[in-house]
């Protein structure tokens, strides 16, 4: 068995072990979280079947992608950008609603969210266009306007149904340019510029009825409301612990963590999980405090930040500037959305929907992660076979501080 794992989990080994222990805790988790659906089910172990399922698919297509050369994840990228692009607009128009938003196509029978699609090829493109502005200065302003228009095509498309998506990816872009040095004056006016027309777009949806805007921005109007009753719920002290509809999901979230205490009260023994719609996708963070309380809650978070400290180290390892900026750019996705889904869990911010990367139900969202899991992978494991003359052949994958080895 040892032999069989070392010759096909390459790379990262504390990587590996990082997505081994977020789909553990996923299975654990979801057995609980799940109960609503089960309770709905003719079978009552379809839901948690299913999810294991997708796990089980996410495991293995990491395991095939991670043994990718990443030369041809840019190249397919590409293809991978007009089909999400098109699936994108496709959705406005055929996609199926969950929730009050449209984010979901079916095709061939086959149900997904194009923006998860979006979301990995906008990185990777944006990965290569800033290698590429590197390697070549006098295109600097070729490839900074062409990812800028590509990067505004895409998130706007997902904007008009999920907001919170369509930020975290433009901020993971912005701070993948940042890391590569694009010039700070260029990020700051399109900073300036996301500042600009979120101000007037707030100032526009509080000012202008909704019935006189088109259909298509209803979604603004919704998240004006969460943000306005998140920054206003303290002021009535009366209506603060009183449940209703509007604040359902947040209340019962809220009180999820305070039955958790620092040791929970174990798997498989939440109540909050019958009362919290989506107990078992956007507040699934809620429960694992409950069922694993507070020690639960930060062994989760300590699995996304050794992620990113691991990604880090293998970035600083490569001596190409695409890979370490992939790296970068697939690890900040994957950490920040955790942090926002776990930010509203903890009523630490404005509820936006976000799933808790490979632990919260889905199918898209769990399949997709997974080949970011497996592009990481597969950097490590590239790096590792360069290093392999010099080092010697090991069993594990140490990245070593070496400061004569920086990106070119």
């Amino acid at each position: 068995m040892d032999s069989i794992i070392k010759k096909y989990l390459r790379g990262d080994g504390v990587l590996w072990a990082v997505f081994i222990g977020l789909c553990i805790v996923s299975v654990v988790e979801m057995y609980s979280a799940s109960s609503t659906l089960a309770y709905k089910s003719i079978n009552h172990t379809v839901p948690m079947l299913r999810h294991v399922i997708f796990l089980g698919m996410g495991a293995f297509i990491a395991v095939l992608i991670h043994m990718v050369p990443y030369k041809y994840i840019r190249i397919g990228a590409f293809v991978m950008l007009a089909f999400s692009v098109a699936t994108l607009v496709l959705v406005l128009f055929k996609g199926k609603s969950e929730n009050d938003a449209t984010r979901w196509l079916e095709l061939g029978g086959f149900q997904f969210q194009p923006s998860e699609f979006g979301k990995l090829s906008l990185i990777i493109i944006a990965a290569d266009f800033i290698a590429r502005i590197k390697n070549s200065e006098q295109n600097e302003k070729k490839f900074f306007r062409m990812l800028m228009v590509i990067s505004a095509v895409v998130c706007a498309l997902i904007l008009l149904e999920n907001f919170s998506t369509a930020a975290i990816l433009f901020g993971v872009i912005l701070i993948m340019m940042f890391i590569g040095r694009i010039a700070w004056q260029k990020l700051a006016f399109v900073v300036g510029g996301i500042v600009a027309v979120a101000v007037f777009g707030f100032a526009t949806f509080k000012v202008v009825p909704q019935e006189s805007m088109p259909k298509f921005l209803d979604r603004g109007y919704t998240w004006v409301n969460r943000i306005d009753r998140y920054l206003t719920e303290g002021d009535n002290n009366e209506n603060k612990y009183v449940i209703n509809d509007e604040n359902l999901q947040v209340q019962h979230g809220r009180i999820a963590i305070a039955r958790g205490g620092v040791t929970g009260v174990m798997p498989g023994n939440s109540v909050q999980r019958d009362f919290l719609p989506q107990a078992y996708s956007d507040f699934i963070y809620a429960i694992i405090v409950e069922e694993l309380g507070l020690i639960g809650g930060v062994v989760v978070i300590l699995l996304y930040m050794i992620l990113l400290f691991r990604a880090g180290r293998i970035a600083t390892m490569s001596k190409t500037v695409f890979p370490a900026i992939l790296v970068i750019g697939l690890s900040l996705m994957i950490v920040l959305q955790a942090f926002v889904s776990m930010a509203v869990a903890t009523s630490l911010g404005p509820v936006t929907g976000q799933p808790l990367p490979m632990i919260s139900r889905g199918g898209t969202s769990i399949l997709i992660t997974s080949i970011y899991f497996g592009i990481i992978f597969g950097v490590a494991r590239q790096i590792r076979e360069e290093q392999q003359p010099a080092i010697g052949k090991t069993e594990d994958f140490v990245i070593e501080d070496d400061d004569d080895e920086d990106i070119e």
